[in-house]
Order: C-alpha cells, then structure tokens, then sequence
C-alpha cells in the first residue's frame, strides 16, 4: 500500500484544518451579515459616511466567507467528478 512507504515527516492520524475553516467561516458569514444590517441602521439614523464604509466592510467579510464556504462545500462533495465521466484534458 503507497501510505506504508510515506517519506513525510506528518504522522498517520494527520487531519485536515477543514472543519475548523468550515466553523470559522460560518462565524464570519453570521457577523459580517449582522455588522452589515446593524452598520446599515446606524447610516441611515444618522447620515454619517463612516457607517457606510464600516457596512461595507462588513459586508465584503460576508461574501468572502460565503465564498469559502462554497469552496469548501465543493471539496467535500468531490469537486473532481465530472459529467459524463470524461477526462478534462480529452
């Protein structure tokens, strides 16, 4: 078997960090929207720029831990299949 010549120095019960990515980017996704929505309020209240900009701010942390988690969700699903089981260099 290929795992019993392995010549790195990680040890056999080596785990992947993807489940605490996946945690961390849920975290992130729930607070940027809340920052987002509560950051909104308070520029419309007062009409200050500065809340816009902190919205907006929080918002980018949204989409790109919706993105990671996209990406992440591809992974574990088996991003390799492919439709009608051809090789994509073919």
């Amino acid at each position: 078997m290929w795992l019993r010549n392995r010549e790195g120095t990680e040890p056999l019960s080596a785990r992947s960090p993807l489940r605490a990515r996946r945690i961390l980017s849920m975290v992130a996704l729930v607070l940027g929207v809340v920052a987002a929505v509560v950051f909104m309020i308070l520029a419309m209240s007062t009409g200050e720029q500065v809340w816009r900009w902190e919205a907006a701010i929080a918002a980018v942390v949204a989409v790109v831990a919706a993105i990671d988690l996209a990406v992440l969700r591809r992974r574990r699903s088996g991003g390799q299949q492919r439709s009608g089981g051809q090789h994509r260099d073919q």
